[in-house]
């Protein structure tokens, strides 16, 4: 089915494309895999960058396909900035949209991270990569330093341009994880129960424990949920964070057991600081 559909999106390439505003043209085209990475980029590039984010808001990068008008959007690209840690949408497509493309710089913003196996419902590593990356934000920073160097070899002649505005946003990342530490720094109980596994580099920056309910895209066996909810009751947690893409049906269940409650924290938000702190702001809450 995804090799049917990939053929009737690089046929929609062939048909006559409307002409792009003077505006729109004066500027270079970038494309992205997730909305942070639009944050990143715009923060960076301002207004002289066209943004396309191939996962749009509210959709899932396990499952997204692209659409025939951000198949266009590539052929206008002359860069793209690839998660690289293991998102599933561009395991499945990333070989596929180059074929389509293959003028573009390739950046990978997982260049220079250390990264990490995904974590299981005990809070340990197991085969297979964590791909979200972007949650630490020293991961974040190292992701707009790549970025920006991707921006200087497309568009060298602005150069000065995005060094200068790296630099300042980079002090913003910086003061964000000064925020974070100072507000978890009192903080006793240090584990938090989630229903996707998207904090696992969050927790491992601040030292904080996991415990996702959905381990390998699975949800828990009935057994599985007995064993979580005995987790939550023994750890105190009375909280429990899920994200808007994905059905929260086991975590509704776990907070009902347990007299707690659900909490929504979109991991995939393209204000990327706003969400940290939100992020923050719930995680104390929820552990102090």
């Amino acid at each position: 089915m995804k090799y049917f559909l990939f053929a009737l999106l690089v046929l929609a390439l062939a048909l006559p494309a409307c002409q792009p505003s003077a505006e729109v043209a004066d500027k270079i085209g970038v494309v992205v895999t997730l909305l942070p990475q639009a944050e990143f980029v715009e923060s960076v590039a301002g207004d002289k960058v066209e943004i396309t984010v191939m996962v749009p808001p509210g959709a899932s990068p396990h499952t997204y396909e692209p659409t025939p008008s951000q198949m266009t959007a590539l052929t206008q690209a002359v860069m793209y900035a690839k998660v690289g840690s293991g998102v599933d949408f561009e395991l499945v497509w990333m070989d596929k949209l180059l074929e389509v493309s293959q003028q573009m710089l390739v950046v990978d913003c997982s260049k220079g991270i250390e990264l990490q196996g995904a974590v299981d419902e005990h809070g340990q590593e197991h085969e297979g990569l964590d791909p979200h990356i972007w949650m630490s934000p020293l991961n974040a920073m190292s992701m707009v330093s790549t970025i920006c160097d991707g921006l200087v070899q497309v568009d060298p002649e602005n150069a000065a341009f995005y060094w200068q505005n790296r630099d300042a946003y980079l002090r913003e990342l910086a003061q964000l994880d000064q925020d974070i530490r100072e507000s978890l720094a009192g903080v006793q109980n240090q584990t938090f129960m989630v229903y996707h596994p998207a904090f696992g580099y969050f927790a491992r920056e601040y030292g904080l424990t996991m415990i996702p309910i959905e381990v390998e895209g699975k949800e828990p066996t009935p057994a599985g949920l007995v064993r979580l909810i005995e987790q939550a009751e023994e750890g105190g947690i009375k909280v429990i964070f899920a994200s808007p893409q994905f059905n929260p049906e086991s975590a509704g269940v776990i907070a009902w057991e347990i007299d707690g409650r659900v909490v929504l924290v979109d991991s995939l938000a393209r204000d990327y600081i706003a969400n940290l702190h939100l992020l923050l702001g719930e995680l104390v809450e929820a552990i102090e």
